[in-house]
């Protein structure tokens, strides 16, 4: 079954584009050891929200970056597949209110649009700055004061552009029993990843906010070296 994005076909030149660009990126990628590590819930409980209530469930791996709550409502094994949104954790955007990113816009509109979903999972991870951690992350805001675009700051500081990686967030979605999904999401990397670890992307959702002037130029990069499906840019 072809992805589809929002309701129309995944152009066929962009399938081909990611293919090739991300088999390049998988084969840099450092092994990441047996496929069937394990991940444990530690806890759930029930979290009122202004979206309306969902059960939210603490996972822990086996790595020390392997934490992530996912925010679960509905019957994940119902006829249609879930609704997922799978969130980097960005301090300065999510709880900051920073204007220099989409985050927070983002993780306000996949909860609003889960909420009203049949199903669906917000899943938070650890993943400060596209992975390179809060410190580095603030080093790149730096460089970018400097003149550097987003890709450029994280490359001059010796990282990937893009360091995350999405095997342990497929490991939860298998442990809730969401092997397929409608994927909240602008980033093909992100369904790439997520298929080559068994989840079925059935699809790709857009999760576009409003763009503000201050954010234009930040997205605009990861539209234009990066790759994100972007309108009005």
């Amino acid at each position: 079954m072809p992805y589809t994005y929002g309701g129309s076909d995944w152009p066929a030149a962009a399938l081909l584009y990611w293919n090739i660009l991300m088999n390049t990126k998988s084969s840099a990628r450092k092994p990441r050891g047996s496929p069937e590590r394990t991940v444990q819930q530690v806890a759930h409980a029930v979290l009122p929200t202004r979206y309306g209530p969902f059960t939210i469930y603490g996972f822990k791996g086996k790595g020390a970056l392997e934490e992530a709550v996912a925010l679960v409502r509905g019957n994940l094994n119902g006829r249609k597949a879930p609704l997922v949104r799978v969130h980097s954790q960005c301090l300065t955007g999510d709880v900051l209110t920073s204007l220099r990113c989409d985050c927070r816009a983002q993780l306000e509109l996949s909860l609003k649009k889960i909420a009203q979903a049949p199903s669906g999972i917000l899943l938070y991870l650890p993943q400060e700055g596209r992975g390179i951690g809060l410190m580095n992350k603030l080093r790149a805001y730096q460089l970018q004061d400097d003149g550097m675009d987003t890709v450029e700051a994280n490359e001059s500081l010796g990282f990937a552009a893009d360091a995350r990686e999405y095997e342990f967030p497929a490991r939860i979605l298998k442990k809730l029993g969401a092997r397929r999904s409608r994927l909240l999401s602008n980033n093909p990397d992100k369904v790439r990843q997520l298929e080559s670890a068994g989840i079925h992307v059935a699809q790709l959702v857009p999760c576009q906010p409003r763009i503000s002037r201050i954010s234009r130029r930040y997205l605009k990069t990861k539209k234009h070296k990066m790759g994100h499906l972007l309108e009005g840019l």
